[in-house]
């Protein structure tokens, strides 16, 4: 039976259509699981002109176009409808009216595309892509648009303290560098490379989106030669803060280079490197007992553990610079008579930076947002198998971690909050 009138207008409704805009018709396919909209203006009707505003313009022309909408129930939902073009009679332009349920160029409803967002923050594009019948290359154009335009309404006016770390792109020396917030926990920027080069492109972002590249007072990074020297040419008042969490990292480091020159020699060091690395509370039961075995012995590798332990529990116990600073000294000492190599080596890297280092205790900034993080977009990458470009990593870095405040909200949100049981 064929729709009446009064069903021709629940649909304009649910289409949030305002005259001279209705459901003219709709044609149902029960086989090919598919719905099509059929949407018109009255005959007479005047549109505003889109590009001076003047009021009641007539229409000169008009030209048919389809759009993907929210499914219905299990069935695809399509709108078509002919769009018009006005000849204004006060600027004299001849002008394609917006319709009011998608964005000018596109060929999906704007409902259908809060949905895309809203799905591609959670799953693998390609996943929705699938979900929703379309390609995977017209999902990335939605995305691209609103986190682009999401983040052209940010306000980075605040932005005082910023942490600085690169993640990987893909396999093989392809990284991007990615700067955040770290009062608001917040991606700010992201950009292909991790050269000085990058912290300059990140200053002029900061310009662009309101903030002040000298107003940034710190800035916590790793040890990397680019970062230091991108941070003193383009953040000239930020005070750099190493990490400790990659300070850590790199006796982590030291520690397996001892245990791998070792174990050549010692055997019962087969199969223990995470014995070593783990932090205690994450050992499993084999791990500790393994561990009170051999941390007792006069093994080099217990050793370097014992010298590793002893910088991580200065960073967690030393309340301040000057108590840090004299713990560090003894730590130190201790590096460079211990006869093991790589924590020589650690030890005179430590010296080089000591300043930042110590910088630390009295910011008291970490990355362990940037790494937590860092740790969804790894995940994220990790699910979809990886992304054909940095730009889509780029785009997805802003979507999970940028707290983007703009983006479309999702067509099922609710406001109501109901009411506990």
């Amino acid at each position: 039976m064929a729709p009446n009138a009064s069903e021709f207008s629940l649909f304009s409704a649910a289409l949030g259509l305002a005259p001279p805009w209705e459901v003219i018709s709709v044609e149902f396919d029960a086989e090919a699981k598919r719905i099509d909209l059929e949407v018109g203006f009255a005959r007479g009707a005047r549109f505003t002109c889109p590009g001076c505003g003047a009021a009641n313009q007539p229409v000169h022309d008009s030209r048919r176009r389809s759009w993907q909408h929210l499914h219905f129930f299990e069935h695809r939902a399509f709108i078509h409808a002919p769009v018009p073009r006005v000849r204004c009679g006060d600027c004299g332009k001849t002008t394609q009216v917006a319709v009011p349920w998608a964005r000018p160029g596109s060929g999906f409803s704007e409902l259908f595309e809060a949905m895309v967002v809203t799905l591609c923050a959670q799953m693998p594009v390609q996943a929705v892509a699938r979900l929703l019948g379309v390609g995977d290359d017209a999902l990335w154009r939605i995305l691209h648009h609103y986190v682009d335009a999401a983040r052209a309404e940010e306000d980075y006016s605040a932005v005082e303290a910023v942490g600085i770390d690169e993640t990987a792109a893909r396999r093989g020396q392809h990284y991007i560098s990615v700067f955040h917030d770290l009062e608001q926990r917040r991606v700010l920027y992201a950009c292909p490379g991790r050269d000085q080069h990058t912290v300059a492109r990140f200053a002029e972002d900061l310009r662009v989106h309101g903030g002040d590249p000298e107003a940034v007072s710190a800035a916590c990074i790793d040890m990397s030669k680019a970062y230091i020297a991108g941070v003193s040419k383009f953040l000239p008042g930020a005070e750099i803060t190493f990490d400790g969490f990659h300070v850590i990292q790199l006796a982590n480091a030291a520690v397996d280079e001892v245990r791998r020159a070792e174990v050549r020699s010692e055997p019962i060091l087969m199969h223990t490197r995470w014995v070593w690395l783990k932090d205690g509370w994450r050992w499993t039961k084999r791990q500790l007992n393994t561990f009170h075995a051999l941390s007792r012995t006069q093994l080099k590798t217990a050793r370097a553990w014992r010298l590793k332990n002893a910088l991580r529990e200065l960073y967690a116990q030393a309340p301040s610079r000057e108590v840090a600073e004299a713990e560090l000294e003894r730590w130190y000492s201790w590096a460079r008579r211990c006869r093991l190599e790589p924590f020589k080596r650690l030890a005179l890297t430590i010296k080089a930076h000591w300043h930042g280092i110590l910088n630390a205790f009295d910011s008291r900034l970490n990355n362990g947002g940037v790494e937590a993080t860092n740790g969804l977009i790894q995940a994220a990458k990790a699910r979809a198998r990886g992304y054909r470009t940095a730009r889509n990593l780029i785009t997805m870095t802003y979507l999970i971690g940028a707290r983007l405040t703009r983006l479309p909200a999702s067509p099922y949100t609710t406001t109501c909050r109901g009411k506990a049981a």
